[in-house]
C-alpha cells in the first residue's frame, strides 16, 4: 500500500523521495508510458508467475521436465528469426556489470563488442541505483557521460568507439516496491524496460544501433509471448516497425532449456540470440529438482561446463540457435585479475580453457566480468571463427544426434566436502551483506559474485540438508551442523574484513537471512525477494 509520504506523478505513486535530478527520467511521457504498460501487462505477468508455481508443483510431486508435446510442431517446423542488425553480428566478447557511472564508462571503453548494463543480478535494486542507472545509460547513449572519481581524483570519459549497449531488465518475479499503480507495486521489468526504451530508442537509432535488451529468467514460452506483446506495444507507441527491438534471452532456468525453440519462435521478430546463463542455470537445476534426492549437485566448484548435463545444455543451445538464425552466446567467466603474476596467469588459463570449450561447441561469443580478461576471450573466438567471419552461425551441430531430456537432467558426480560447505557460507554471507548495502556485483576470493552465484551457494546448502548428504569428512549434513559451521565461518569472515568493517556493516542481518534460506522447510524461490524487503 502507498505510504503517507508517497508522491503522485502521472498516475503513479512513488514511495521514495524524488529529487530534481529524477525529473529528466520520470517525465510526464515516461510515467504515462509506464502506466500504459502496467495496465496492459501486469495482470498477465501475475498469471504467468502462478503458472510457474503450478508447473513446479508437478515436478515436486515426482514428475521430471521434458520437451512439451503441445509445441512439437514449432520444434519441428522450418522457420527462422528476423534478420540481425549489423552491430549485433559480432558479439565475440561481452562485458557485464551494474549501471553505476564509472562502470558504464569503463565497460563501454573496454576491448569488447557489447556491454550488458545490468539492472538485475549485478545490481542491488535500491531506488537511487535504479534511477541513477537510467540516467547513466541515457548519458552514455547521448555520448556525453563523464565521471570524476572523488576518491582517486581520476577523470573518466567515453571513447570514440564505444561497445554496443544492451540493457538487462529485471526478471518477471521482481516487483518495484517504490512505484505503485492503484496501490500495487508494479513489475520491475516493466519499469526498467519502459524508461530505457522511451528515453533512448531515438538516439540509439541515430547512433546506428537500436533498443536492445537482455531478457532474464524465462521459464516457459508463454512468458516469451508476453515479452513479444510488450515489445510490439512499445514499438507501436512510438511509431517503430515491429522488429526494431532486438532481445537476447538468457536460458538460465531448467524449464527453459526444454523450450528454446518455442521461446525463439514467440519472439522471432525480435530475437537476436540465446545465452547460456550458466550460474543461474545451475541454481535452477537445484531449485527445480529439489524434491528429487537422486539429482543432488556436489560442490559448486566441481560443477563445471565439462559436466555432461551442462555440456549437453551448451550444445543444444548452439544447435537450436543456429538452426533458427540466432546467435548462441556463452556464459560468464567470473574470474578477476589476480594480485600475483603466477596466479593471474593461472586464472587466465582457466578462462581460456573454459572459453575454448564454448567456442569448440560453436558458440558465437562469451561474457567476461573484467576488461583485463577481454584479450584472452577475444583470442579464443577470433581463432575459432573462419577467416572474415564474425560468428559461427555456420556451425549446425547436426551430427550430434538427439540431445534428450535424460542428457539434460543427469546429475554430475563430484565431492560433497566440508570445505565446499564452508566456502558456500562465506560467499553467500558476504554477498548478501553487500547486496543489503547497495552492491550487486562483489569481488569475493578472486571471483566476481552476483546474485546467481550466491543463489547456488545457499541452494546447495538447503539441498544437502534436505537430503542428508554425507560430507567427505564423515559428517552428515543437518541443520544443526550447518549452524555450527556457519558460526565458525562468520568468525573467519569477521577476521578477514576486520572489526570496523564488520561493525559498520549488516552482517548480522545477512547471517539471519542466510540461515532462514538454508534451513526453512519451504525453499525460497529467490533470495532477493526476502532481501528486497530489507533495503
Amino acid at each position: 500500500m502507498a505510504t503517507q509520504h508517497a508522491t503522485e506523478r502521472g498516475g503513479l505513486e512513488f514511495t521514495e523521495e524524488l529529487t530534481s535530478a529524477d525529473d529528466d527520467i520520470l517525465t510526464a511521457d515516461a510515467c504515462a508510458f509506464l502506466c500504459e504498460l502496467v495496465d496492459a501487462f501486469a495482470d498477465r505477468r501475475d498469471a504467468l508467475l502462478s503458472a510457474r508455481a503450478d508447473w513446479q508443483a508437478k515436478i515436486d510431486a515426482g514428475a521430471l521436465p521434458d520437451f512439451r508435446e503441445d509445441s512439437k510442431a514449432v520444434r519441428e517446423g522450418d522457420w527462422k528469426v528476423g534478420a540481425l542488425p549489423a552491430d549485433l553480428l559480432d558479439r565475440r566478447v561481452e562485458i557485464t556489470g551494474p549501471t553505476d557511472r564509472k562502470m558504464v564508462i569503463n565497460a563501454l571503453n573496454a576491448d569488447v563488442k557489447v556491454f550488458m548494463a545490468d539492472f538485475e543480478d549485478a545490481l542491488s535494486p535500491t531506488w537511487r541505483n535504479l534511477i541513477e542507472g537510467q540516467t547513466n545509460l541515457r548519458d552514455a547513449v547521448n555520448r556525453n557521460i563523464s565521471f570524476e572519481d572523488p576518491k582517486s581524483g581520476k577523470s573518466y570519459a567515453l571513447g570514440d568507439d564505444p561497445a554496443v549497449l544492451i540493457a538487462r531488465v529485471r526478471g518477471l518475479h521482481l516487483d518495484e516496491k517504490h512505484v505503485l499503480r492503484n496501490g500495487k507495486a508494479i513489475p520491475g521489468c516493466l519499469m526498467d524496460f519502459a524508461l530505457y526504451f522511451l528515453h533512448n530508442q531515438e538516439r540509439l537509432r541515430k547512433n546506428g544501433s537500436g533498443p536492445y535488451f537482455y531478457v532474464p529468467k524465462l521459464e516457459h514460452y508463454e512468458e516469451a509471448r508476453w515479452w513479444n506483446d510488450v515489445f510490439v506495444h512499445a514499438q507501436n507507441k512510438v511509431g517503430l516497425p515491429v522488429g526494431a527491438i532486438k532481445a537476447t534471452m538468457l536460458i538460465e532456468t531448467l524449464p527453459a532449456v526444454f523450450e528454446m525453440d518455442e521461446i525463439l519462435f514467440e519472439l522471432k521478430d525480435h530475437a537476436a540470440a540465446l545465452n547460456c546463463g550458466r550460474w543461474d542455470y545451475i541454481f535452477s537445476y537445484i531449485k527445480t529438482l529439489k524434491a528429487h534426492p537422486d539429482r543432488m549437485l556436489p560442490d559448486r566448484h566441481a560443477v563445471g561446463m565439462d559436466k555432461p548435463f551442462l555440456d549437453a545444455y551448451s550444445r543444444l543451445l548452439v544447435k537450436t540457435c543456429h538452426r533458427r538464425g540466432a546467435l548462441a552466446m556463452g556464459g560468464m567467466s567470473a574470474f578477476l585479475p589476480a594480485k600475483t603474476p603466477d596466479q593471474d596467469a593461472a586464472n587466465k588459463e582457466k578462462v581460456r580453457q573454459d572459453k575454448q570449450r564454448e567456442a569448440d561447441n560453436g558458440h558465437d561469443g562469451s561474457w567476461v566480468a573484467h576488461p583485463a580478461l577481454a584479450e584472452v576471450v577475444n583470442a579464443v573466438y577470433s581463432n575459432a571463427f573462419k577467416p572474415g567471419a564474425t560468428n559461427q552461425l555456420d556451425v549446425s551441430r547436426d551430427n550430434d544426434g538427439e540431445i534428450a531430456a535424460a542428457h539434460l537432467l543427469a546429475a554430475p558426480e563430484g565431492p560433497f566436502t566440508d570445505e565446499g560447505l564452508r566456502n558456500n557460507i562465506r560467499v553467500a554471507a558476504q554477498y548478501i551483506e553487500a547486496w543489503l548495502g547497495g552492491l550487486g556485483a562483489v569481488a569475493i576470493y578472486g571471483l566476481m559474485e552476483d546474485a546467481a552465484t550466491a543463489e547456488i551457494s545457499r541452494a546447495s546448502i538447503w539441498q544437502w540438508i534436505r537430503n542428508g548428504a554425507t560430507l567427505s569428512n564423515g559428517e552428515k549434513m543437518t541443520a544443526d551442523y550447518f549452524r555450527k559451521v556457519m558460526a565458525e565461518e562468520l568468525e573467519v569472515v569477521k577476521s578477514e574484513v576486520g572489526e570496523a568493517r564488520w561493525n559498520a556493516g549488516r552482517f548480522d542481518e545477512a547471517a539471519g537471512l542466510l540461515e532462514h534460506l538454508c534451513v526453512s522447510e519451504a525453499f525460497d524461490t529467490f533470495l532477493t525477494l526476502g532481501a528486497y524487503e530489507k533495503i
